[in-house]
């Protein structure tokens, strides 16, 4: 097949640096937020990103069977979703960090809506954005590029909210019209990043069935073991690393003492995932996908375990502790995209019918469910080790928040991994399954031609 342009695989990352400015803003801030500004308890923050989260993992399934539902000859199955969905994405990420001062009800009620809305919206646009790599291509190496694009894309966002926003989140600030600034900056951002993906990133894999039943996506989810497993495996893994992402401001700032490393934090992300982006591809194809994982899982692991156990007194051992788990992580997430599109073709393989729509969607259902508990987790160990807004934690806050960014991201990582151990879908059988999958084409064309 042939090769992908730069053009379009930089247009697929643009489209996750998109995503991320309502995604990562929320994950990275919106518990601060709550807590720390709308004034929300950190026990009722917990359980309203465990049931919004929930809810967007469901909403995912539903906008799976939406993108499998539909197909338009000019612009395919996945763009015109970017192209409709991507405004209103935006906009609701605005409301999201507008939360009124409406009594304690009402401003949780708010907050609920807000929340649920904007998760919805951004299934509507995530789901067929990433379902888009697997129909851009079926080689290995070429979609561990699209992989490590999209991860630049998110790592890029990601790193300018920890260089630019995070040590505004300090006692006395305005940090309500700081939100608000930001979040209507990345409305024009986001728009154009969005268009720029959409104009760029084209579907070129062959579907013989344009539009896909219920019938023949249940059908493709329930033999499909791969994908099943690989969804376990990141659910196990995201619990943990949101329960890191959705506390590495508390330990920097709370535990550390040091505020001041968050900005340094992201700038050492951004420069690993700029030295892994070019690395990976040959990675994948020297080690395999799933060795790849594992390892990076591991290395995660070692981090995680790092950060639990330095005591707050040595701070550039826990530091160096949360970079390490950090560059696990963002090798992970860059393999792992490739590995969710080859489950693609083992359902094609297994059914006969392509469905990029609810595969994609029923990993993403998983990694929803998985931040949904990590990030719970998260507020209830806030919780439990008595966190108070605006004062100097006491020794039980800290170690519960050191939990929550260590021993709770390690000890997923490690379940994580057990679970990939017995992946059978390496790339050897992909490939074999690709190779079956066009001949069987060639033959179906060959009967064709004949009757004709």
């Amino acid at each position: 097949m042939k090769k992908l342009s730069k053009l379009s695989i930089a247009g697929y990352g643009a489209g996750d640096a998109a995503n991320n400015l309502a995604f990562t803003t929320a994950t990275m801030f919106l518990l601060v937020y709550y807590t720390d500004v709308a004034g929300i308890s950190a026990a009722a923050a917990g359980t309203l990103l465990l049931v919004v989260r929930i809810f967007d993992a469901f909403a995912d399934v539903f906008a799976g069977r939406m993108v499998d539902r539909s197909y338009s000859k000019r612009f395919g199955k996945f763009r015109p979703f970017i192209m409709f969905g991507s405004i209103p994405l935006l906009l609701l990420s605005v409301a999201t960090f507008s939360v009124p001062q409406l009594g304690e009800t009402g401003t949780l009620l708010y907050a609920y809506v807000s929340y649920a809305a904007l998760g919805l919206a951004y299934s509507l646009v995530n789901i067929p954005y990433g379902s888009l790599a697997g129909a851009m291509t079926q080689d290995p190496g070429e979609r561990a590029k699209l992989g490590s694009a999209r991860t630049v894309g998110a790592l890029l966002v990601g790193s300018a909210l920890g260089i630019f926003v995070a040590p505004l989140i300090k006692p006395g600030a305005d940090l309500q019209a700081t939100f608000t600034t930001i979040t209507l900056a990345f409305v024009v951002i986001g728009a154009a990043l969005y268009f720029f993906t959409v104009l760029t990133a084209r579907e070129r894999v062959h579907r013989t069935v344009p539009n896909v039943s219920f019938k023949q996506s249940m059908d493709t989810l329930r033999t499909n073991r791969p994908l099943l497993m690989l969804c376990l495996s990141s659910f196990l893994f995201l619990t943990g690393y949101m329960a890191l992402s959705s506390v590495q401001l508390y330990y920097l700032r709370d535990v550390l003492g040091r505020l001041d490393l968050f900005p340094v934090v992201a700038i050492v992300q951004l420069v690993m995932t700029l030295a892994l982006a070019p690395l990976m591809p040959r990675l994948v194809r020297k080690l395999g996908k799933k060795n790849v994982y594992m390892a990076a899982g591991a290395l995660s692991m070692v981090g995680g375990a790092i950060v639990f156990f330095s005591p707050p007194s040595m701070v550039w051992v826990g530091f160096t502790g949360l970079v390490v788990s950090l560059l696990g992580v963002m090798a992970v997430n860059i393999v792992v995209w490739a590995l969710e599109a080859d489950t693609v073709e083992y359902g094609e393989w297994k059914t006969g019918v392509r469905t990029e729509g609810i595969t994609y969607a029923l990993f993403s259902f998983t990694r929803k469910t998985g931040q949904a508990v990590g990030g719970a987790l998260a507020a209830y160990c806030l919780a439990v080790g008595g966190y108070k807004s605006g004062t100097v934690q006491s020794a039980e806050a800290m170690q519960g928040i050191q939990f929550a960014a260590g021993a709770l991201p390690a000890i997923m990582t490690i379940l994580a991994i057990a679970v990939m151990a017995k992946y059978k879908l390496t790339d050897a059988v992909h490939a074999q399954i690709v190779g079956e999958i066009r001949a069987r084409r060639s033959e179906e064309a060959l009967k064709v031609s004949q009757k004709d």
